[in-house]
Protein backbone atom coordinates (compact mmCIF):
# COMPACT_ATOMS: atom_id res chain seq x y z
CA UNK A 1 0.00 0.00 0.00
CA UNK A 2 1.19 3.40 -0.78
CA UNK A 3 2.91 5.81 2.11
CA UNK A 4 0.63 8.33 3.04
CA UNK A 5 3.05 11.10 4.37
CA UNK A 6 5.39 10.59 1.01
CA UNK A 7 2.02 10.97 -1.13
CA UNK A 8 1.19 13.90 0.29
CA UNK A 9 4.35 15.71 -0.06
CA UNK A 10 4.78 14.23 -3.57
CA UNK A 11 1.23 15.95 -4.53
CA UNK A 12 2.21 19.19 -2.73
CA UNK A 13 5.08 19.43 -4.90
CA UNK A 14 3.37 19.13 -7.85
CA UNK A 15 0.07 21.10 -7.32
CA UNK A 16 1.10 24.51 -8.92
CA UNK A 17 1.31 22.44 -12.54
CA UNK A 18 -1.31 19.28 -11.48
CA UNK A 19 -4.12 20.67 -14.01
CA UNK A 20 -1.93 21.49 -17.02
CA UNK A 21 -0.21 18.17 -16.36
CA UNK A 22 -3.36 16.16 -16.59
CA UNK A 23 -4.79 18.41 -19.79
CA UNK A 24 -1.53 17.33 -21.45
CA UNK A 25 -0.39 13.93 -20.41
CA UNK A 26 -4.17 12.81 -20.88
CA UNK A 27 -4.87 14.06 -24.41
CA UNK A 28 -7.75 15.97 -22.89
CA UNK A 29 -9.41 12.35 -22.16
CA UNK A 30 -9.50 13.02 -18.59
CA UNK A 31 -12.56 15.23 -19.16
CA UNK A 32 -14.64 13.06 -20.89
CA UNK A 33 -13.86 10.23 -17.97
CA UNK A 34 -14.68 12.90 -15.72
CA UNK A 35 -18.03 14.31 -17.02
CA UNK A 36 -19.10 10.61 -16.97
CA UNK A 37 -18.86 10.63 -13.64
CA UNK A 38 -20.55 13.61 -13.16
CA UNK A 39 -23.34 11.98 -15.17
CA UNK A 40 -23.91 9.35 -13.05
CA UNK A 41 -23.70 11.14 -9.84
CA UNK A 42 -26.26 14.12 -11.24
CA UNK A 43 -28.65 10.58 -12.32
CA UNK A 44 -29.01 9.33 -8.47
CA UNK A 45 -29.94 12.75 -7.68
CA UNK A 46 -28.44 13.40 -4.57
CA UNK A 47 -28.76 16.17 -2.39
CA UNK A 48 -25.36 16.27 -0.78
CA UNK A 49 -22.00 15.27 -2.23
CA UNK A 50 -18.20 14.98 -0.88
CA UNK A 51 -15.48 14.93 -3.46
CA UNK A 52 -12.57 13.04 -1.72
CA UNK A 53 -8.99 13.58 -2.62
CA UNK A 54 -10.64 16.26 -4.41
CA UNK A 55 -7.39 17.81 -5.09
CA UNK A 56 -7.74 20.97 -7.19
CA UNK A 57 -11.34 20.96 -7.12
CA UNK A 58 -11.88 19.68 -11.13
CA UNK A 59 -14.98 17.41 -9.79
CA UNK A 60 -16.27 19.53 -7.46
CA UNK A 61 -16.56 22.73 -9.40
CA UNK A 62 -17.78 20.04 -12.55
CA UNK A 63 -20.59 18.64 -9.97
CA UNK A 64 -21.48 22.52 -9.05
CA UNK A 65 -22.15 22.88 -12.82
CA UNK A 66 -24.45 19.61 -13.53
CA UNK A 67 -25.94 19.47 -10.02
CA UNK A 68 -29.27 21.65 -9.05
CA UNK A 69 -27.96 25.30 -7.49
CA UNK A 70 -29.16 23.81 -3.86
CA UNK A 71 -27.04 20.92 -4.15
CA UNK A 72 -24.77 20.94 -0.96
CA UNK A 73 -21.06 19.81 -2.29
CA UNK A 74 -17.98 19.89 -0.75
CA UNK A 75 -14.41 18.82 -1.42
CA UNK A 76 -11.84 17.29 0.71
CA UNK A 77 -8.20 16.50 0.56
CA UNK A 78 -5.55 15.74 2.77
CA UNK A 79 -2.90 17.66 1.35
CA UNK A 80 -3.37 21.52 1.63
CA UNK A 81 -1.41 22.69 -1.52
CA UNK A 82 -3.72 20.90 -3.34
CA UNK A 83 -6.65 22.59 -1.58
CA UNK A 84 -4.48 25.95 -2.29
CA UNK A 85 -5.26 25.35 -5.74
CA UNK A 86 -9.06 24.67 -5.62
CA UNK A 87 -9.74 27.73 -3.16
CA UNK A 88 -7.84 29.66 -6.35
CA UNK A 89 -9.82 28.49 -8.88
CA UNK A 90 -13.23 28.72 -6.66
CA UNK A 91 -12.60 32.28 -6.52
CA UNK A 92 -11.83 32.63 -10.39
CA UNK A 93 -14.91 30.64 -11.02
CA UNK A 94 -17.26 32.60 -8.61
CA UNK A 95 -18.15 29.35 -6.34
CA UNK A 96 -18.33 30.50 -3.38
CA UNK A 97 -20.72 27.93 -2.03
CA UNK A 98 -18.38 24.89 -2.51
CA UNK A 99 -16.41 24.15 0.71
CA UNK A 100 -12.81 22.67 0.75
CA UNK A 101 -11.29 21.46 3.37
CA UNK A 102 -8.95 18.92 5.20
CA UNK A 103 -10.27 15.57 5.17
CA UNK A 104 -8.53 12.41 5.47
CA UNK A 105 -10.53 9.40 3.46
CA UNK A 106 -9.49 7.10 6.29
CA UNK A 107 -10.59 9.34 9.42
CA UNK A 108 -13.16 11.68 7.58
CA UNK A 109 -14.52 14.27 9.62
CA UNK A 110 -18.12 13.65 8.61
CA UNK A 111 -21.22 12.29 10.95
CA UNK A 112 -22.55 9.08 9.74
CA UNK A 113 -25.47 9.25 7.48
CA UNK A 114 -25.31 12.75 6.18
CA UNK A 115 -24.11 12.42 2.72
CA UNK A 116 -26.03 10.94 -0.86
CA UNK A 117 -22.94 10.61 -2.79
CA UNK A 118 -19.36 10.45 -2.14
CA UNK A 119 -17.06 10.63 -4.80
CA UNK A 120 -13.30 9.78 -5.33
CA UNK A 121 -11.47 10.30 -8.71
CA UNK A 122 -8.07 8.98 -9.09
CA UNK A 123 -7.54 9.01 -5.32
CA UNK A 124 -8.66 5.70 -4.43
CA UNK A 125 -5.66 4.30 -5.76
CA UNK A 126 -3.58 6.16 -3.26
CA UNK A 127 -5.17 5.06 -0.32
CA UNK A 128 -2.69 3.45 2.04
CA UNK A 129 -5.60 0.91 3.42
CA UNK A 130 -7.91 0.88 0.56
CA UNK A 131 -10.72 -1.05 2.69
CA UNK A 132 -10.81 1.05 5.82
CA UNK A 133 -11.77 4.08 3.16
CA UNK A 134 -14.17 2.19 1.85
CA UNK A 135 -15.32 1.36 5.68
CA UNK A 136 -15.35 5.53 5.74
CA UNK A 137 -17.30 6.07 2.70
CA UNK A 138 -19.77 3.93 3.56
CA UNK A 139 -20.20 5.31 7.24
CA UNK A 140 -20.87 8.69 6.20
CA UNK A 141 -23.67 8.05 3.20
CA UNK A 142 -26.83 7.69 3.76
CA UNK A 143 -27.93 4.10 3.95
CA UNK A 144 -31.66 4.69 2.06
CA UNK A 145 -29.77 6.24 -1.00
CA UNK A 146 -26.30 6.57 -0.58
CA UNK A 147 -23.83 5.66 -3.45
CA UNK A 148 -20.24 5.50 -3.79
CA UNK A 149 -18.45 6.40 -7.21
CA UNK A 150 -14.71 6.04 -7.63
CA UNK A 151 -13.04 7.18 -10.83
CA UNK A 152 -9.71 4.95 -11.19
CA UNK A 153 -7.26 3.41 -13.50
CA UNK A 154 -7.43 -0.27 -14.55
CA UNK A 155 -6.16 -3.12 -16.40
CA UNK A 156 -6.11 -2.40 -20.01
CA UNK A 157 -7.90 -4.60 -22.92
CA UNK A 158 -5.02 -7.38 -23.24
CA UNK A 159 -4.38 -6.03 -26.73
CA UNK A 160 -3.76 -2.55 -25.98
CA UNK A 161 -1.74 -3.54 -22.59
CA UNK A 162 1.47 -3.12 -24.28
CA UNK A 163 1.21 0.60 -25.63
CA UNK A 164 -0.07 1.72 -23.14
CA UNK A 165 2.43 0.18 -20.71
CA UNK A 166 4.85 1.62 -23.42
CA UNK A 167 3.45 5.06 -22.76
CA UNK A 168 3.25 4.92 -19.00
CA UNK A 169 6.99 3.84 -18.91
CA UNK A 170 8.63 5.18 -21.71
CA UNK A 171 7.34 8.63 -22.23
CA UNK A 172 4.74 9.75 -19.81
CA UNK A 173 7.76 10.53 -16.83
CA UNK A 174 9.84 12.35 -19.83
CA UNK A 175 6.70 14.43 -20.25
CA UNK A 176 5.67 14.59 -17.11
CA UNK A 177 9.11 15.95 -15.74
CA UNK A 178 9.38 18.32 -18.34
CA UNK A 179 5.58 19.95 -17.47
CA UNK A 180 5.44 19.30 -13.99
CA UNK A 181 9.26 19.72 -12.99
CA UNK A 182 9.23 16.13 -11.04
CA UNK A 183 9.63 13.20 -12.75
CA UNK A 184 9.09 11.40 -9.76
CA UNK A 185 5.54 11.61 -9.20
CA UNK A 186 5.14 10.33 -12.34
CA UNK A 187 7.02 7.18 -12.12
CA UNK A 188 4.94 6.32 -9.25
CA UNK A 189 2.31 7.49 -11.24
CA UNK A 190 3.37 4.25 -13.48
CA UNK A 191 3.97 1.84 -10.46
CA UNK A 192 0.72 2.36 -8.91
CA UNK A 193 -1.43 1.55 -11.82
CA UNK A 194 0.50 -1.20 -13.04
CA UNK A 195 -0.07 -2.82 -9.23
CA UNK A 196 -3.50 -1.94 -9.24
CA UNK A 197 -6.25 -4.49 -9.23
CA UNK A 198 -8.53 -4.93 -12.12
CA UNK A 199 -12.32 -4.13 -11.90
CA UNK A 200 -12.81 -7.65 -10.93
CA UNK A 201 -11.17 -7.05 -7.69
CA UNK A 202 -12.16 -3.37 -7.22
CA UNK A 203 -15.76 -4.80 -7.74
CA UNK A 204 -14.81 -7.98 -4.76
CA UNK A 205 -13.36 -4.66 -2.82
CA UNK A 206 -16.84 -2.99 -2.94
CA UNK A 207 -18.86 -5.86 -1.97
CA UNK A 208 -16.44 -6.77 0.86
CA UNK A 209 -16.95 -3.11 2.14
CA UNK A 210 -20.63 -3.82 2.54
CA UNK A 211 -21.51 -1.79 -0.76
CA UNK A 212 -24.31 -3.65 -3.07
CA UNK A 213 -25.61 -3.11 -6.55
CA UNK A 214 -22.13 -2.73 -7.59
CA UNK A 215 -21.11 -2.05 -10.96
CA UNK A 216 -17.77 -0.87 -12.96
CA UNK A 217 -18.13 1.11 -16.53
CA UNK A 218 -14.73 0.40 -18.12
CA UNK A 219 -13.85 3.22 -20.49
CA UNK A 220 -11.05 4.04 -23.11
CA UNK A 221 -9.86 0.51 -23.96
CA UNK A 222 -10.04 -0.17 -20.15
CA UNK A 223 -7.38 2.18 -19.27
CA UNK A 224 -10.19 3.63 -16.43
CA UNK A 225 -13.32 2.76 -14.74
CA UNK A 226 -16.01 4.06 -12.72
CA UNK A 227 -16.98 1.81 -10.39
CA UNK A 228 -20.53 2.25 -8.46
CA UNK A 229 -21.50 0.83 -4.80
CA UNK A 230 -24.79 1.48 -3.23
CA UNK A 231 -24.40 1.90 0.52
Amino acid sequence: MPDAQKVNTMFGRIAGRYDLANRLLSLGIDQIWRNRLVEEVSYRKPKSVVDLATGSGDVAFALKEELPEETNIRGMDFCQPMLDEANLKKGKLGYENIDFSIGDVLNLPLEDAVIDAATISFGYRNLADRHRGLLEMKRVLNPENGYVFILEFSQPHPLYRPFYYFYLKQLLPSAASLISGNREAYQYLCQSIEAFPNREGITRELEKAGFRNVEAIPMTFGTVALHIGRA
